[in-house]
């Protein structure tokens, strides 16, 4: 009995040093820096961070460095990933979690490909299943992986104020499914009422589905009229690239969003 004992302490102990360490570990890349060299790359690669308070620099970077840790980033079709991917990639999906204690847990691949690529659809009516190729710049999976055309990434990601961002997409899809659905309703923020977010959002989109088939101009991209959780990810391209047009037009989306993710973006200097 005593052996027994010995042994299942013993393992209790290993799991638990382990568990510490990576504690530990994770502690220490939350609290470091990016060098000069890799700080320089980030901004010219994601300009728009350019804006970003001086309070939340040492959060981003610190949480760049534990994504790229903890996430593979695989280039596909012969693609090479260079720091420069690295960086600008880790940037934009760490933005959205800069200033909360949310995290890509179950995340640990990106698939980078050089341009678009083509991913299977599969619709289903009644016992017909049919699939299609699809031409995608970007693709986000129950727990991962994330997959990106690094040619769109880069153009959205230069290019700050186009409301038009693969990477702040994919990842906005990514926080969605946090909740254990991608539906366009993320774990909210704490004090944050998931019935007020409903009802914001469901009437946001009800409307940009209707400026949308009767040929309005609208600050979203008529791709979020597809379904809640496209209008929730096209809502977070625009928050950090349009903001004050957003906020004009969608003052409650716009508040919703600033508080889920703490953050101002139409006051950002």
């Amino acid at each position: 009995m005593i052996f027994y004992l010995v042994i299942v302490l013993g393992i209790a102990a290993m799991f638990g040093r382990r568990w510490w360490m990576r504690r530990q570990a994770r502690t220490e890349l939350l609290g470091s820096r990016l060098d000069p060299h890799d700080r320089a790359i980030m901004l010219a690669q994601v300009p728009l961070l350019r804006k970003l308070p001086p309070e939340l620099h040492a959060p981003l970077e610190g949480k760049m460095n534990l994504f790229l840790d903890q996430v593979e980033l695989v280039g596909c079709n012969g693609l090479e990933v260079t720091q420069d991917m690295a960086l600008s990639i880790a940037a934009q999906a760490c933005l959205l979690v800069v200033n909360t204690d949310a995290w890509y847990r179950n995340l640990t691949t990106v698939l980078i490909y050089p341009g678009a690529f083509k991913s299977k659809k599969t619709t289903r009516d009644g016992f017909v299943v049919t699939e299609a190729d699809i031409v995608r710049t970007g693709e986000s999976w129950t727990r991962g992986p994330v997959i990106l055309s690094w040619a769109h990434s880069q153009e959205g990601a230069q290019d700050q104020t186009d409301g038009h961002n693969v990477v702040l997409h994919e990842f906005a899809h990514q926080m969605d499914d946090m909740s254990g659905h991608t539906d366009g309703a993320p774990v909210m923020a704490k004090g944050q009422s998931l019935g007020t977010w409903e009802r914001v959002f469901v009437d946001a989109h009800t409307r940009h589905v209707q400026a949308i088939e009767q040929g309005r101009a609208t600050v979203l991209d008529a791709y979020g009229a597809t379904n809640h959780q496209e209008y929730f990810a096209v809502a977070v391209e625009v928050f950090f690239e349009k903001p004050r047009p957003l906020r004009a037009q969608e003052p409650e989306v716009y508040a919703q969003l600033s508080t889920l993710l703490r953050l101002d973006p139409a006051e950002w200097k």
